[in-house]
C-alpha cells in the first residue's frame, strides 16, 4: 500500500434553533463528481493548511456562511482510494453558525437544514453517518469533550 493520507475534512455544520439541533446538508451539484450525494461540508486540504482552517475557508467558500463556534469531533472517517491505492483519513468538525441563509457554490445544487434523525437518513456513506452521530453526541451530552476540543477562532 503506498501510504496513509490526511487530504481533506469533514464538517457538520449546525445552528441552534427553538425546535432544537438543525444540521445543514448540502446536495452535490449533479455534474461533479459524486453528483447527488448529500453531504456536509467537505474540502480538501491546502498545503501547510492545519485541517480546521480548511473546514473554516470551505464553509465560507461553499455556504457564505461564519463559524461561532468550533470543535473537533472524537470520530476520525477513513476511506480507502482503490486508483491511489492509500488510505485516507478524515478528520471531523463539528461548526455552529448563527444564520440560517446559505449561499450555495456552483459545488452544490441544493442545501437542507435538518433535525438529526432525517440528516441521518438523508446520508449515504457509513463515515458520513459515523461523523454526524459523533458531533450530535458531543452536542447532546454534557460530559466536557467540547470544552476539551473546541477552537478558538
Amino acid at each position: 500500500m503506498s501510504g496513509t493520507e490526511v487530504r481533506v475534512i469533514d464538517a457538520y455544520v449546525f445552528i441552534k434553533t427553538k425546535s432544537g439541533l438543525k444540521y445543514l446538508l448540502l446536495k452535490r451539484a449533479e455534474e461533479k463528481i459524486y453528483g447527488g450525494l448529500w453531504q456536509c461540508v467537505t474540502g480538501k486540504i491546502e498545503a501547510d493548511e492545519p485541517a480546521w482552517k480548511t473546514a473554516v475557508r470551505e464553509l465560507k467558500e461553499e455556504t457564505g456562511l461564519t463559524p461561532i463556534n468550533m470543535f473537533v469531533a472524537d470520530h476520525v472517517s477513513q476511506f480507502y482510494e482503490a486508483n491511489k491505492n492509500r488510505m485516507n483519513l478524515i478528520p471531523v468538525f463539528g461548526i455552529e453558525v448563527e444564520s440560517d441563509e446559505v449561499k450555495l457554490s456552483d459545488e452544490h445544487s441544493k442545501f437542507v437544514w435538518a433535525d438529526f434523525d432525517f440528516a441521518f437518513k438523508k446520508l449515504v456513506w457509513r463515515g458520513q453517518k459515523d461523523g454526524l452521530f459523533s458531533v450530535n453526541n458531543m452536542l447532546s451530552l454534557d460530559d466536557g469533550r467540547i470544552l476539551w476540543s473546541k477552537i478558538l477562532l
